[in-house]
Formats: C-alpha cells, sequence, structure tokens
C-alpha cells in the first residue's frame, strides 16, 4: 500500500488517534486544529492559583473496553480516581445517582435493599405503554417525589425545554441503585491523568508522521482524503442550517481552602441558575493547594460563536440530521467522525474506541483498494 496524504481536521481525542494511527501504518498526516490547543472539549491546564483545570468542565475517564483503557495508558499515567457526585435540592445535600443511602435520606427511613426497591416500586407510575419521554421514563423509575426533587429543574435547565419534550433515552445514563454505592460509573477502569489530557493528546499526536497545525481552521487543500471531526453540518456550510447544540457558560470563582467539599454538586432546584458547580481540586486528591478554582456552569441554547457541547436530536434536528447524512453519502474524499462529524454525545472512552475502529476500516480499505468509509459510526443509528 503506497503512502497517502491525509488531512484530519480537529485535534481532540478523535482526530488525534485516527492520526497517530494512519501515521503509524505510514501514511503523513496534517491536522487542523481551530483553537490554539489540542484535546477539544478536554483540555486541561495549570490554573495560576495551583490547582489543575478541565477547562470545557469535567471529564471523567472511565470505561469498560480492556483496548482502551491500555491505549490510553501508552501515552500518559493514570491515576484511579472514583467520581462521586452531590446534588442540592430543597436546601439539602444528596448522593447521585439515587442509591440506598438517598432514598433513606429523602425519605426519612432505614430500610434496607429490598425494603427500599418496595418503596420505590410503590411510588413509580408506569404507563401503559413503554416510556418514550423523559419524564415518563423518571416517573416509571422513581415515581414523582424523586423526580420534581432531582431531575425536572435540573433537565430543565440542562436542555432548556420540559422533560415531557425529551426523548426517554436520556435518562437511562443514571441508574437507581438499592445499595450504598455512590460511585457515579460503574466501569471497571476509571481514573484521571495525573498530568491533565492535553498531554495525553499531544503524546498520541507526537510521531514523525503527523504535523499539527493550531489556531488554523481548515484551509482546504489537496489531500488524498480528509477526516473530519468537526461538526458535519459545518463541513457543507449549514446548507440546510445549523444542528442545535446546548453550550456551556462558566463562573469562575476563587477562595481559599476547600469549598464545597466534593467535585461536582449539582443544583436541582429550578430557580437556581445554574446547574453545577465544579472544584476542580478535587478530581487530583494526590494534590495539595491552599487555593481552590471553582466553575459555576450555565447551559443555554448554542450560538453561532460558541463551543458546541450536547447534540439536542429532537425531532427538528434529527429531520435536518439526515439531509446531511445523505450529503455526506454522497461526498467522495472524506470520513465523518467522532461527537461533532455523527452529532452524537460521547465519552472519552466511546470516542478512543470507535476513531480505533474507524482507522482500521480505513487501513482495511486501504489495502483492498475500496471506498473508505463515510462515517466512523453511522449517526442514524445510535441516539
Amino acid at each position: 500500500m503506497a503512502p497517502r496524504t491525509f488531512a484530519v481536521v480537529g485535534a481532540g481525542f478523535s482526530g488525534a488517534v485516527m492520526a497517530r494511527e494512519l501515521a503509524e501504518a505510514g501514511h503523513r498526516v496534517e491536522v487542523f486544529e481551530s483553537r490554539p490547543h489540542v484535546a477539544g472539549n478536554c483540555h486541561t491546564e495549570r490554573s495560576a492559583e495551583g490547582p489543575m483545570v478541565h477547562v470545557y468542565g469535567p471529564h471523567i475517564f472511565h470505561t469498560q473496553h480492556a483496548h482502551v483503557w491500555d491505549y490510553v495508558r501508552r501515552f500518559g499515567e493514570m491515576v484511579p480516581y472514583v467520581h462521586r457526585v452531590k446534588a442540592t435540592t430543597g436546601g439539602r445535600v444528596f448522593s447521585l445517582p439515587v442509591n440506598l443511602l438517598t432514598i433513606n435520606q429523602f425519605f426519612g427511613t432505614a430500610l434496607d435493599p429490598g425494603g427500599a426497591a418496595a418503596l420505590i416500586r410503590s411510588k413509580a407510575e408506569p404507563g401503559e405503554s413503554a416510556p418514550s419521554t423523559f419524564e415518563e421514563q423518571a416517573l416509571a423509575f422513581v415515581g414523582r417525589e424523586l423526580y420534581e426533587a432531582f431531575f425536572a429543574g435540573y433537565t430543565r435547565k440542562q436542555w432548556g425545554v420540559d422533560p415531557a419534550e425529551l426523548p426517554a433515552s436520556i435518562l437511562a445514563r443514571l441508574p437507581v441503585r438499592f445499595t450504598y454505592d455512590d460511585s457515579y460509573f460503574n466501569h471497571p477502569w476509571q481514573a484521571i491523568p495525573r498530568h491533565g489530557y492535553t498531554p495525553i493528546v499531544e503524546a498520541i499526536l507526537d510521531h514523525p508522521g503527523v504535523s499539527v497545525h493550531l489556531s488554523t481552521p481548515w484551509p482546504g487543500g489537496s489531500f488524498d482524503h480528509v477526516v473530519w471531526t468537526g461538526p458535519i453540518d459545518a463541513w457543507f456550510g449549514h446548507a440546510n442550517g445549523r444542528l442545535g447544540y446546548r453550550t456551556l457558560d462558566f463562573e469562575r470563582e476563587v477562595r481559599a481552602g476547600d469549598a464545597q467539599g466534593c467535585p461536582v454538586m449539582n443544583y436541582c432546584d429550578a430557580d437556581v441558575p445554574w446547574t453545577r458547580i465544579t472544584e476542580h481540586k478535587h478530581f487530583a486528591p494526590w494534590e495539595d493547594h491552599a487555593a481552590t478554582v471553582l466553575y459555576r456552569e450555565f447551559s443555554r441554547l448554542c450560538g453561532e460563536g460558541d463551543v458546541p457541547y450536547y447534540p439536542i436530536r429532537l425531532v427538528k434536528e434529527k429531520e435536518q440530521l439526515l439531509e446531511y447524512v445523505r450529503l455526506a453519502e454522497r461526498t467522495p474524499g472524506v470520513t465523518f467522525m467522532g461527537r461533532l462529524g455523527t452529532y452524537r454525545y460521547l465519552d472519552m472512552d466511546v470516542t478512543i474506541h470507535e476513531a480505533l475502529g474507524c482507522a482500521r476500516a480505513v487501513l482495511s480499505a486501504l489495502d483492498a483498494g475500496s471506498p473508505l468509509p463515510t462515517f466512523s459510526v453511522h449517526p442514524l443509528g445510535a441516539a
């Protein structure tokens, strides 16, 4: 297979992993990144006050894929870390996800797992058919009291719409546990990089076959193939309108000492304007800092110049996405991949997993003389 020249647009995990795999196979890769740093929304940097800051909001690495765990550790030291989230609602603090302690605290009980499960069953409001909306799913899971306390107000703030307008699949990520396990994730490998995510992505891109151009939007040019990890609608000049995203604003505060005693505190009451507060020093308990850095997080509709975070994927956006998928399938020479390229919410480990799979598919197609894939994963095949 003769070496080819690839352009990879975007230097987050998707673009970095693809660039590395192509370069290790002997190809030449030019990476174009519009921001002044690599790692995309996973970017971390050391604050002047000391704590390492997750600049675009908290990112915790967790995975069930052994090969992804092995891959990321090739490029940086991962320190075991169990993420625990607290929630303030009605002037009280509870643990999330909803677990045995949450249930006993909320209802003023001292139930064992069986008793708690029976209590929640008695409060659940299952419909006559499978839940189709976020609200129906929550009511079927936990009943109205817990739904109103922990999910209704937070969800309205996060998504900007009533939970009755959101698909049930959004809530599928939030389990209810009848044990005292308050770990937010249940994957076998959970960690935080000792020196942050950005050095890991820099190390992935550190290959003689890869050239990285920061602060450089896609300039066009002649390449054998383009791997696009930016918004799929942007590649087509938003010909069918802009796909909808939620974006985040952060209000930064510095204090002395420890401000909230945990890395993330959700604020579930609708009359509190922010959705959560992140205290970054708690992501690195092996470090000791006199000062602490807090980010209050506010969610809103993404504008033209904003950083896109969460794809909305309601009916209107899915109709638009279908039009862009049709355009992409008629566009040779481009592979769309990653969170923005496939318009899907992706955790970091899934991003790496899919990038490795897409790289294998590209290299196999080159070997076989076949057309290269249009998508890493088809955007309409997953929520």
